[in-house]
């Protein structure tokens, strides 16, 4: 059987980077996205190629939907030459940064950043992508437990999040048809350099998350990573339109 496809975007580094390396040690093959560091994306996709699978690195800014077709042509070029196939089985829309502002000095040039590249972006880049994803394969947009839980400073990003969240639905009603899950994954606070490393770096601020979670402890890249490969894997064929939070059981 042939290895399965799997495009995630800001695969390059954090926890987009995590999820591909994951998805190469359950022996799918990748294709992922970077936005300008170049030398960071080639070398998680040596890393994919020492685990014995095929990968490829593309550069792509999802905030620029002007650039989507290109991209698609690009693309489409790699997977017939490293596949000979027109057509790959997994999106995981991951990219994205983050903004901390007060709902008061919010910026409409910050709110509309946002709004290109986590509302915008995924809608957008979802739909010129549709025609290379199998029937049968599976989209994972990526939230944030912020649309969940409120915490001071995140207004404009989990906004955004709530609005992926509610598009997760429509599309996984919309391409069932196809036979193609829709599913959205809502990670809580993770040590990762999202943010500035902040929950990662700053011991007070793991500790007040930790001290929320039931289980006791912040979240590790591997704990998303292995949420994605189970997500999109058959074994969990029958969870479809859903919102999934890997938080450990934050604000319960």
């Amino acid at each position: 059987m042939s290895n399965k496809i799997a495009l995630i975007t800001g695969g390059s580094r954090g926890l987009g980077k995590n999820a591909a390396l994951a998805l190469a040690r359950a022996g799918h093959d990748l294709v992922i996205t970077y936005q300008s560091k170049a030398d960071e994306a080639a070398a998680v996709v040596a890393e994919i190629k020492d685990m014995g699978q095929q990968a490829v690195a593309l550069q792509l800014d999802t905030a620029q939907v002007a650039g989507f077709a290109d991209f698609k042509g690009r693309l489409q070029q790699q997977l017939g030459i490293l596949w000979q196939r027109d057509r790959f089985d997994y999106l995981v829309n991951n990219a994205g940064t983050g903004i901390h502002t007060s709902f008061t000095e919010t910026t409409e040039q910050q709110f509309d950043a946002m709004l290109n590249q986590h509302v915008k972006g995924v809608f957008f880049l979802t739909q010129t992508l549709l025609p290379l994803i199998n029937n049968g394969g599976s989209i994972l947009n990526v939230s944030s437990g912020l649309a969940r839980f409120s915490v001071a400073g995140y207004a404009a990003y989990g906004t955004m999040k709530g609005a992926v969240e509610v598009l997760t639905r429509y599309l996984a009603l919309e391409l069932g048809e196809r036979k193609i899950r829709v599913n959205v994954l809502a990670p809580g606070a993770i040590e990762t350099d999202f943010g500035g490393g902040a929950v990662r770096d700053n011991a007070e601020l793991n500790k007040t998350f930790a001290a929320g979670t039931a289980l006791g402890r912040v979240g590790l890249p591997d704990d998303i990573g292995n949420a994605v490969v189970a997500l999109l894997s058959e074994q969990t064929g029958w969870i479809n339109g859903q919102r999934i939070e890997a938080s450990g059981g934050f604000r319960l």
